[in-house]
């Protein structure tokens, strides 16, 4: 009895000693989806993968625009009534390239303040201020400073109506000229606007689907250049199924390369990398032009839904 009773609070203390160990484990980085299906939400392989967090981008004038405004809806309603947190990211209103007019500040504050103001209502706590600034499928990529424009609105807009609200400042793809873009945008902004910059996303496709560090590490430390505290968010992400005749259809590879987007966030956990949006959930099929869903059309997992599913117990949601 004597030795039972000492083994006993051994091994509890043992235990509470473990226990530290374990949570640390898990990599500090949430990790989260991004797609355009409010299907998505009912499909029990994503019910499955228990995500809290969701991206969703939407044209800058959605406002006039019922069936966008209404999509859009529909997707934040179920998002909040399931429990998930939505990243809203404002976009062009054509994503044909080199096609979209750019809008004047004015314009941007006024629709895009609408707009703010309508899905405030509906829980959305976190926007993004332009989607993918730098590709030519965005009417800002030739033009930084107006995006610098467009977060300083976006932030009086959001900040100054919910303290504790979340702006992604500035949002680019991994490629060719993306840290002039970069200083071009902080340098548009005064000192005090830079310290609010406070969220950096990052479209990093080719460092995952080409096995590189490349521009996810030249990207972090531009933006720490200007504001060591800034965090990332990789705001788009994923394993290319199918894109033009770069990537020729190939589930098998997307699975192996989706890998990658973990392994990024690892590696840069200290510099700053705070989540992780996953694009995207529904496939398109190996006919478009773009695919990189974790699932088929009809809803049908691919292999890089394993992928995740391994992935997330090492990470936070």
């Amino acid at each position: 009895m004597p030795r039972t009773r000492l083994l006993l609070p051994l091994a509890l203390l043992l235990g509470a000693l473990a226990a530290p160990g374990a949570a640390h484990a898990r990599v500090p980085v949430r990790v989260g989806i991004g797609d355009q299906q409010a299907s998505m939400f009912d499909q029990s392989a994503f019910q499955r993968a228990k995500l809290r967090r969701v991206r969703y981008f939407i044209a800058w004038d959605a406002m006039d625009d019922d069936a966008r405004r209404l999509a859009a809806r529909a997707y934040v309603l179920r998002a909040r009534r399931d429990g998930f947190s939505v990243l809203l990211h404002i976009s062009s209103d054509d994503l044909t390239i080199r096609r979209a007019s750019l809008p004047s500040v004015a314009q941007y504050r006024a629709k895009v303040g609408r707009l703010v103001r309508y899905f405030r209502r509906l829980g959305v706590r976190e926007f993004g201020t332009w989607n993918e600034a730098n590709h030519a499928s965005q009417p800002t990529y030739r033009s930084p400073t107006r995006a610098a424009q467009y977060f300083r609105a976006m932030y009086r807009m959001v900040k100054g109506r919910c303290a504790s609200c979340v702006v992604v400042a500035l949002d680019v793809l991994d490629q060719a000229g993306v840290e002039r873009y970069m200083r071009t945008w902080y340098g548009a902004l005064s000192p005090t606007y830079r310290r609010r910059a406070t969220v950096v996303g990052i479209h990093n496709y080719g460092d995952v689907n080409r096995r590189r560090t490349t521009f996810t590490r030249a990207i972090i430390r531009q933006a720490h250049r200007f504001n060591r505290s800034t965090k990332i968010w990789f705001t788009e992400t994923g394993g290319i199924v199918k894109f033009g005749s770069s990537f020729p259809c190939s589930t098998a590879r997307a699975a192996s390369r989706l890998k990658n987007v973990f392994t990024l966030a690892r590696t840069y956990r200290r510099s700053g990398v705070q989540r992780v949006y996953i694009y995207n959930w529904t496939g398109a099929g190996c006919d478009a032009r773009f695919d990189a869903g974790l699932t088929a059309p009809d809803g049908t997992p691919r292999p890089g839904y394993a992928v995740l599913r391994a992935q997330l117990p090492g990470f936070l949601r």
